[in-house]
């Protein structure tokens, strides 16, 4: 039995759409689209198989599925989630294994184990090695303000320092086209706080 991957996406992707707080500025549905769009070109990089492509799809539309519901453990509640919902999609236990594998590979810190988790680790945090990092941080400042994790400029570029710090990109597509980036944008944070300490 072929699950039937473009449905599976079909249905979570339209579920983010409506049921997603809008306080979710940074983890709102653009960001699913941008992780999809990443781990698809990290994927192709990194010469996976058609399967392994269509599995790592559908994980990355369910990877924050989980904020439906709650902030913290959402990694956990988005594996509920895609255990419910894919076997309607003739999914195997095994391909549903792999995914739920991947949505905890998002977890912060990451640990991915595998090839596949790997690549969606790093599509998840791929804005931290780009050139639009900063507008897309600033989504996520305004997320921590609406939730109250944080309140001042200050507090964040000090949470992103800590951040940038203990995060390291795992696949060799990675590693080559965005830790330099990264590299440049700690330094370029580095000088923020400095210049206010």
């Amino acid at each position: 039995m072929i699950p039937e991957y473009k449905k599976a996406e079909k249905f979570i992707l339209s579920r983010l759409k409506k049921e997603l707080s809008p306080k979710l500025t940074y983890h709102g549905v653009d960001h699913t689209y941008d992780v999809l769009d990443a781990a698809l070109k990290i994927g192709a990089k990194e010469k996976i198989t058609k399967e392994q492509e269509y599995l790592l799809s559908v994980a990355c539309c369910f990877h924050d599925s989980g904020f439906i519901y709650l902030y913290k453990g959402h990694e956990e509640r988005g594996c509920k989630i895609a255990e419910e919902f894919l076997p309607k999609y003739k999914f195997s236990k095994a391909d549903i294994e792999i995914i739920c594998g991947m949505i905890m590979a998002t977890k912060i810190p990451q640990q991915p184990k595998t090839h596949l988790e790997q690549i969606i680790a790093d599509a998840d945090l791929d804005y931290l090695g780009r050139t639009d990092f900063y507008s897309i941080g600033k989504t996520l400042f305004e997320e921590m303000k609406a939730y109250k994790f944080l309140e001042t400029p200050q507090q964040w570029n000090q949470v992103q320092i800590n951040f940038f710090k203990m995060h390291h990109y795992h696949t060799q597509t990675s590693i080559k086209n965005r830790a330099p980036e990264k590299k440049k944008r700690l330094e370029e944070i580095e000088k923020i706080v400095a210049a206010y300490s």
